[in-house]
């Protein structure tokens, strides 16, 4: 007592006295460290429609293999925190982004981690505000956390990762515009199409005859690209059987088909400066069934006898009933199809056949319009360049997957990557 009395009579000593009893209370009971934290930035997710979101922090080199990461995010409408990631330390850096080289430069130095908002919280509206944060947990237990961070999602009017696909087309462009050039000055080669060549000889041949000609424009719809190629040829073997005066007769399996084909065929007549030629009864519809139609041509084919049958189009079990049965009458046959496994019987029972793309191709071939033969002309351009860009590209994949150059191979896939 006689201590304590001195000591408040002393006010330096009570202040030492005070100082040391708290400082033994510190070191008697020292509370846990607090969770470290984890530097977390986020932004929009580039070049997408505006419904994802990008976060970015260092990695650390200290993390062992048992070491998660979660990732968490909320919004002002639905609160508390929803868990939309998980993965072990060492994954997701921002080398593993799925961005082209020229668009995106990713480190393997920090996590990259892309959260898409619509697969979480469903369609959200323009100028929704999302909350995202990331734990560390060593063993079920939180090591580290992040501060929140928001972030606003936004739509990109354009995409920088479709660079590639912009500067072909632009060339492409370009490419059609000079064959275009060329073709009204010096005109294209295109090769010889044995098949082609042979309309003038079959129609001929019908008008010396004084038979008539059947143009088959196949089973087809107006959606089907072998069905607007054989309008194309149609268009031209009327003209030339408008100039011959000779007939033709187009029986159809689709009354719309019919319908663009009338059109066709007397636009043709007008240009060969025949249109009193032109009769309404040329196109005739026969049958929506496939082997009644079949039976119908065949029966046609069987008593007019033509000099001259056009198979073109959209064929399926009916080509070789029609092309039979016109074999057996005597015509000069020519069949063109895109359905690989008809091509066998327009083999064997015609006189010439159009394989695959020389259907395409016929329009142009026999107008010889230039913008036809341009496109075709660029189209063969891309062909080839695609051709000897996949030689290479694979080559050079090959030997960068060999050598373990990750990111040579990673640049050379993006390059011909389309979405």
């Amino acid at each position: 007592m006689y201590i304590i009395t001195a000591m408040i009579g002393n006010k330096a000593a009570l202040a030492l006295f005070l100082s040391l009893f708290a400082a033994g209370g510190v070191f008697a009971a020292k509370p846990p460290p607090a969770a470290a934290g984890i530097s977390l930035t986020a932004a929009d997710m580039p070049y997408d429609v505006g419904n994802a979101a990008i976060l970015r922090w260092p990695t650390n080199p200290s993390d062992a293999q048992d070491t998660v990461y979660a990732v968490y995010a909320s919004t002002l409408q639905t609160g508390g925190w929803v868990e939309v990631d998980r993965f072990v330390a060492g994954a997701r850096t921002g080398k593993e982004i799925e961005l082209p080289f020229w668009a995106w430069n990713g480190s393997a130095l920090e996590y990259a981690v892309k959260v898409e908002f619509n697969n979480v919280f469903g369609e959200g509206k323009p100028g929704d505000v999302f909350q995202l944060k990331v734990s560390a947990f060593k063993k079920g237990k939180r090591t580290a956390e992040s501060p929140p961070v928001a972030v606003t999602p936004a739509g990109n009017w354009f995409r920088l990762d479709r660079l590639n696909n912009l500067i072909l087309l632009l060339a492409l462009v370009v490419l059609f515009f000079r064959a275009v050039s060329h073709a009204r000055r010096k005109g294209l080669f295109i090769r010889r199409i044995a098949g082609l060549d042979a309309i003038d000889e079959a129609i001929g041949r019908a008008t010396e005859m004084g038979k008539p000609i059947f143009y088959v424009p196949g089973i087809g719809g107006m959606s089907s690209i072998s069905t607007i190629a054989s309008a194309f040829i149609l268009g031209e073997v009327s003209k030339k059987v408008a100039q011959y005066d000779s007939q033709i007769k187009v029986p159809h399996f689709d009354p719309i088909v019919m319908t663009v084909c009338k059109e066709v065929v007397k636009q043709s007549y007008l240009e060969a400066g025949r249109p009193d030629s032109y009769r309404e009864d040329i196109n005739q519809f026969v049958s929506a069934d496939q082997f009644s139609y079949a039976a119908s041509v065949d029966g046609m084919i069987s008593r007019e006898k033509p000099a001259a049958c056009f198979y073109m189009g959209h064929f399926m079990a009916e080509s070789l009933l029609l092309a039979e049965v016109g074999a057996t009458s005597g015509a000069i046959q020519i069949a063109g199809t895109d359905v690989e496994h008809q091509l066998p019987f327009f083999f064997t029972a015609c006189d010439y056949t159009l394989i695959g793309e020389e259907l395409y191709a016929a329009g142009a071939y026999l107008s010889k319009e230039p913008m036809l033969l341009s496109a075709l002309k660029v189209q063969d351009f891309g062909k080839l360049f695609v051709m000897v860009s996949v030689f290479f590209g694979a080559i050079l994949a090959a030997l960068g997957t060999k050598f373990g150059w990750v990111a040579f191979v990673q640049g050379i896939l993006h390059l011909f990557r389309g979405d």
